[in-house]
């Protein structure tokens, strides 16, 4: 990885958040929860930038119908947060298949 691609990354993460401080209170909070979330269980695709810059536009297309975050992900951010990655596998998963002691289950 280059200066360049680091220079891209944060402008790129940069107007992400951009976009995420121009949705109201409510959304953003919900956004840092998920954020928070997802840092802590590691999906693999996370820092792909595909998964939160998802979550934004769902977000901005909610607000733009007049929504409540909550009438679009319902009451509990983790379940939501669950189901959106329940097919993808994490870093936890990778960290307990290689210290499971099976050999050919830790990726390399």
């Amino acid at each position: 990885m280059g200066i360049q691609d680091i220079i891209e990354g944060k402008k790129q993460w940069r107007a992400h958040m951009a976009r995420v401080k121009a949705l109201p209170p409510d959304y953003q909070i919900v956004y840092k929860e998920i954020q928070k979330y997802f840092f802590k269980v590691g999906p693999i695709d996370l820092f792909d930038g595909s998964l939160l810059t998802g979550i934004v536009d769902f977000f901005e297309e909610g607000v733009a119908a007049g929504k409540g975050v909550l009438e679009l992900i319902g009451n509990d951010v983790a379940a939501f947060c669950d189901d959106l990655v329940k097919d993808s596998r994490t870093y936890a998963e990778i960290y307990q298949e290689s210290i499971s002691g099976k050999p050919g289950t830790a990726e390399k």
